[in-house]
């Protein structure tokens, strides 16, 4: 069973936006550090954003700053990545992640299917 479910991706338009949601299922991740990761065709998985087991504090690629931002309601145990202004290097697919500790080379051991963002230009 796949501990965390991913949904909202799709296709946009460039300057649109989406935003994913990333659920716990079967388990709970309050109290984990969580994260999104992505990865495009031929490339490797790069990190995109992280929020700390409070909500508290964010850390965010470059590439996003400014344009993404992810949150987290513990009530309902998910977190989520508005995404704004998209731009077509933005097309990936984006997987949550969870885990005690996550930076940008080292992700958590827990992940999601992972949902397909596509920017068209």
């Amino acid at each position: 069973q796949v501990p965390l479910v991913e949904s909202g991706g799709g296709l946009v338009q460039a300057g649109g936006s989406l935003r994913l949601s990333c659920a716990a299922s079967g388990r709970t991740f309050i109290g984990y550090v969580m994260g999104w990761f992505r990865q495009a065709p031929g490339k490797e998985r790069e990190f995109v954003a992280k929020i700390s087991r409070s909500g508290g504090s964010t850390v965010y690629a470059d590439s996003v700053k400014g344009r993404f931002t992810i949150s987290r309601d513990t009530a309902k145990d998910t977190v989520y990545l508005q995404m704004n202004n998209l731009k077509p290097e933005d097309t990936a697919v984006y997987y949550c992640n969870a885990g005690s500790l996550i930076s940008t080379m080292s992700p958590g051991p827990y992940w999601g299917q992972g949902t397909q963002v596509t920017v068209s230009s």
